[in-house]
């Protein structure tokens, strides 16, 4: 089980992969909550995270961050590596890709500036490549939930656990 704490002068964070069961968040940002259901019920994975903060801002970033580092931690198994998915919802139809290998970069952007630091912010503290490209849509809530949902299905197959490293160089472990 790969547990995470972030405790800034700012927010308090608990992340955390329990054995198998239902995800339960509670970050006292409503929207952050349904994004943060949906990635996990999308990724097959059970999902605690408890936040509060001062700001919105610095919560959803913070909530990002442990995210990352708790799935950075999954790392240390031999894990599928990548993920691809393309998810419509509605107008939207938004398209992520996905390497765990340790290298941090996010191409984006998604039409909301705060979620749109939500996804860097992850992919840099999970050491993950993530592209996501919004294909069409005019509902930035449904571009935004499609792409939680994309990135969900990724995390959910790049997770998978596999016999040997997916690398020619022999390892993806953190050092």
């Amino acid at each position: 089980m790969t547990r995470i704490t972030r405790e800034t002068n700012e927010t308090e964070i608990v992340v955390e992969f329990p054995a198998p069961g239902l995800s339960q968040i509670e970050t006292t940002v409503p929207f952050l909550d349904h994004m943060m259901t949906t990635l996990a019920r999308y990724a097959a994975l059970p999902l605690v995270a408890r936040a509060r903060g001062d700001l919105p801002h610095h919560l959803i970033e913070d909530v990002a961050i442990a995210l990352g580092k708790a799935v950075a931690g999954e790392r240390e198994r031999p894990i599928e590596r990548f993920g691809h998915q393309v998810i419509p919802m509605d107008d939207a139809l938004v398209e992520a890709a996905l390497d765990l290998g340790g290298r941090a970069y996010y191409r984006g952007p998604i039409p909301s500036k705060l979620y749109d630091h939500w996804m860097r912010s992850f992919a840099e503290n999970a050491g993950a490549t993530l592209h996501l490209r919004v294909i069409r849509g005019s509902d930035r809530h449904h571009i935004v939930e499609a792409a939680f949902k994309a990135l969900g299905r990724c995390l959910g197959q790049a997770l998978r656990p596999r016999e040997d490293t997916m690398s020619t160089k022999g390892s993806v472990r953190l050092v």
